[in-house]
């Protein structure tokens, strides 16, 4: 956990520069123009105006939001007390969680599950009618899913 609050603290300080350098870079390039272009307005008025908003706000919302999860995972690691297995030098590959759950390689329903994703998406963009073939392929991909292994070569 320490490794994961030191790199969103890394996160936080890059997404708090790059916002900095793209509002820079925003302000340099428009305010000779909005300057030009209302001889008479204000300091502040040309500064609204020289601004790109849009992405001037997503990136400092990204340093908020980076700065959030990184406070929340140091407090938790503080009040957990504990170290993992990964933030040790001298632990082993075993030391970790050893059930990660039971996943199939050989497995094609994964990629039909993806696949009825991408039609219903599509079919909201493009015609709604692709919506309800979607859905129907996303059910029978679930339910193949589900029991692959009561059928076939896999059945138990």
């Amino acid at each position: 956990m320490r490794t994961n609050t030191g790199l969103w603290w890394l996160l936080t300080v890059f997404s708090a520069v790059v916002a900095a350098l793209y509002i820079g870079w925003n302000l340099i390039a428009h305010w000779p123009a909005e300057a030009a272009a209302n001889p008479g307005a204000d300091n502040w008025t040309i500064f609204t105006n020289s601004i790109e908003w849009v992405g001037s706000v997503a990136l400092v919302f990204l340093a908020f939001m980076a700065a959030l999860i990184a406070f929340y995972i140091g407090k938790v690691h503080k009040a957990q007390g504990g170290e993992l297995p990964e933030d040790t030098l001298t632990a082993d590959i075993d030391d970790g969680d050893p059930e990660l759950g039971e996943f199939s390689p050989w497995s094609w329903w994964p990629i039909v599950l993806a696949a009825s994703a991408g039609v219903a998406i599509l079919g909201l963009a493009v015609g709604v009618w692709m919506f309800p073939i979607g859905v129907a392929i996303f059910l029978v991909a679930i339910v193949g899913w589900g029991y692959e292994y009561y059928r076939g070569y896999f059945a138990r």
